[in-house]
C-alpha cells in the first residue's frame, strides 16, 4: 500500500513537471514569434518612411537617379521578401544603398539645410535603432527557445510535443560587418 502511494506521489510530480515544461517550451516559442512580430513592425515603418525620403530628396538630387531607383528597387525586394533568410538578405541590401543615400546628402548643402530631409532622416536613423534592438531580442529569444529544446529533460519532452528549433537567426550582411574607414583630415 505504502509503495503504490509512493508510486502515484512520482507520476503526479512527473506529470505536473511535464505539463510545466511543455508550458515553457510554448511561452518561449511565442517569444520567438513575438519577437518576429516586433522586427516586422520596425521593418513596415522604415519601408513607409523610404518612399517619402525619396520624394523630398528627388528635386534637389537630379543627379543621383540612379541611387534613388536603386533605393526604390531594394526597398522593393525587402517588401517581397517572405523567408526570415530572405528578408535579413533583403534588409541588409536596403541598409547598405541607405547609408550610400545619406553619404551623399552631404553633396546637396540645400538638402542638409532643409527641415523635411532632417526629420526623415531622423525619423529612419530611429528606426533603424529601433531595427537593431528588435533583431537583438529575436535573435536572443531564437538561442533561448533552442537551448530549451536542447537540454535535458527538456528535449525529451520537446520531442514528444513535436516542438523544433528555429535554425532562422537575422544575422548582420557582410556591409554590417565591415569596419568604416574614418578620415580626420580637414
Amino acid at each position: 500500500m505504502m509503495v503504490l502511494l509512493i508510486i502515484l506521489i512520482v507520476l503526479v510530480v512527473l506529470i505536473f513537471y511535464v505539463i510545466a515544461k511543455y508550458n515553457s517550451l510554448v511561452q518561449f516559442r511565442l517569444k520567438v514569434k513575438n519577437a518576429w512580430a516586433q522586427i516586422d513592425v520596425q521593418l513596415k515603418r522604415r519601408h513607409n518612411l523610404i518612399p517619402n525620403l525619396v520624394n523630398a530628396v528627388k528635386g534637389y538630387m537630379k543627379f543621383e537617379q540612379e541611387t534613388l531607383t536603386k533605393v526604390l528597387d531594394a526597398r522593393a525586394k525587402a517588401v517581397s521578401a517572405t523567408s526570415i533568410p530572405d528578408k535579413a538578405k533583403a534588409e541588409g541590401e536596403l541598409s547598405g544603398v541607405l547609408s550610400r543615400l545619406f553619404a551623399l546628402f552631404e553633396n546637396y548643402p540645400e538638402l542638409k539645410a532643409n527641415q523635411n530631409v532632417l526629420a526623415l532622416q531622423e525619423e529612419l536613423t530611429t528606426t533603424e535603432n529601433q531595427i537593431s534592438y528588435a533583431r537583438q531580442f529575436y535573435n536572443d529569444s531564437v538561442m533561448n527557445y533552442n537551448a530549451n529544446l536542447q537540454m535535458f529533460p527538456g528535449n525529451i519532452i520537446a520531442s514528444m510535443f513535436n516542438f523544433t528549433a528555429e535554425d532562422k537567426f537575422f544575422e548582420g550582411t557582410e556591409a554590417d560587418k565591415a569596419v568604416p574607414t574614418v578620415d580626420l583630415n580637414l
